[in-house]
């Protein structure tokens, strides 16, 4: 199942993430059933709050399409986006979410809030809980060896 590949993708990117001290988020961009992009969070590397794994990717999505209209394109993440990655989404027109671990404090899809709810001029399709044991392992190891140290 070509969705379980791309999740698996966005988890091993997660996994990079944490291995750099990073909060484990990761994502992937799909055009055409091909991966155009990805990204994984680096907040901490680069010291700026808009460098979500989703940004990263949206970014280099846009880059890569020469456009800020991602139609067509569908976004595999391990982490539910929280309120800026869920307006990314929205705004770029990204026709398709799938998501792994909810988020319950700041999760911007289902869990605090679902923006894609309000009347926007875009909807994606959405798909939660998709490889959600494995994201969840990841940020669970990742929090627990933090405050082991």
């Amino acid at each position: 199942m070509k969705i379980k590949k791309f999740m698996l993708r966005a988890i091993e990117l997660a996994r990079e993430a944490a291995e750099m001290g990073e909060v484990p988020v990761g994502a992937v961009i799909v055009k055409d059933g091909e991966i155009i992009a990805e990204g994984k969070n680096m907040r901490e590397e680069k010291q700026n709050a808009l460098s979500h794994a989703e940004i990263e990717a949206i970014n280099a999505a846009c880059k890569k399409l020469k456009s800020w209209r991602l139609d067509g394109c569908e976004l595999y993440v391990t982490l539910e986006p929280c309120p800026m990655c869920a307006g990314a989404i929205i705004n770029s027109r990204i026709t398709k979410l799938v998501f792994g671990a909810y988020d319950p404090k700041a999760g911007s899809i289902d869990s605090v809030i679902n923006l894609c709810n309000y009347p926007y001029n875009h909807k994606p399709e959405i798909y939660g809980g998709i490889c959600e044991d494995e994201c969840l392992e990841i940020l669970r190891d990742f929090f627990n060896r933090l405050r082991k140290e």
